[in-house]
C-alpha cells in the first residue's frame, strides 16, 4: 500500500520526467552520432545495431518507459471519481506508449541493414504502432473527462491539442509512404516524426504541470 500511495503522490513527477527525458533523448544522443541526419532519419535508428549510441538509446528508452508506467496510478486516481472507464482509458493510453513505444524499443531494437524483418524488428514495429496509437488518443480521453466535469474550457483545449496532433501525425504517416518520398515536403521524415511527437507531448506536459501546480497552491 505504501508503494501505491507513493506512486499516486509522485506519479505526475514521473510523468513529467518521462516526457522530458523522452523528448531530449534524440537531441542529446545526436551530439555523439553526427552522421545521423535528424531531418530524415527516424529516432529508432539511434538503436540500430550499427549505431554508436545504441546502448545509451536502448537503456534510456526502457527508463523513460518505466517513468511513464510509474505515473499510471496517479493518472487513474485523479480522474476515477469522474469516470472509472475514462480514467482507465487515459492511464492505458500512457501505459501503451510507455510499454509499446519505449520499453519495447529498448528491448527489441531494429536492424536497418537486414532486408527482412526479424523477430526483434517485428516486435519493435508492432509495439511502436500500438504505443503511438495510445499517444495520439490520450488527449481524446481527457477531452471527454473534462466535458463530463463540465469544464468546457479545458475540454476545448484538449480537443484543440488532439486536432493539432492528428494533423501533424497525418503528415508524418504520409511521409512514411515510399511513393510519396519524391515530394520535398515528405522527404523530411525525421522532422515530421519529431514534430509529431512534440504535439503528442504537449497534452501530457499540460496535464502534468497543471496537476503539480494545483498541489503547490
Amino acid at each position: 500500500m505504501r508503494n501505491v500511495s507513493f506512486l499516486k503522490k509522485y506519479g505526475f513527477h514521473f510523468l513529467l520526467a518521462g516526457v522530458i527525458g523522452d523528448f531530449l533523448t534524440p537531441y542529446v544522443l545526436g551530439i555523439f552520432y553526427p552522421k545521423l541526419n535528424q531531418m530524415t532519419a527516424v529516432m529508432s535508428l539511434f538503436g540500430d545495431v550499427d549505431s554508436p549510441v545504441r546502448g545509451a538509446f536502448l537503456i534510456w528508452s526502457v527508463v523513460a518507459g518505466c517513468l511513464y508506467t510509474l505515473s499510471l496510478p496517479a493518472i487513474y486516481q485523479t480522474f476515477k471519481e469522474t469516470s472509472r472507464p475514462l480514467a482507465g482509458l487515459t492511464a492505458l493510453a500512457i501505459g501503451t506508449y510507455g510499454v509499446g513505444d519505449c520499453i519495447f524499443t529498448g528491448l527489441f531494437s531494429v536492424d536497418s541493414a537486414d532486408a527482412q524483418w526479424n523477430f526483434s524488428t517485428w516486435v519493435h514495429n508492432i509495439g511502436s504502432g500500438i504505443g503511438y496509437a495510445g499517444f495520439l488518443l490520450f488527449p481524446l480521453f481527457l477531452y471527454f473527462i473534462y466535458k463530463k466535469q463540465k469544464d468546457y474550457q479545458m475540454s476545448r483545449r484538449y480537443l484543440t491539442l488532439l486536432v493539432l496532433s492528428l494533423m501533424v501525425a497525418a503528415i508524418y504517416g504520409l511521409a512514411r509512404i515510399p511513393q510519396l518520398n519524391q515530394f520535398p515536403i515528405f522527404k523530411q521524415l525525421g522532422f515530421w516524426q519529431r514534430l509529431s511527437f512534440i504535439f503528442n507531448y504537449l497534452p501530457i506536459v499540460y496535464l502534468a504541470v497543471g496537476r503539480l501546480q494545483k498541489r503547490t497552491l
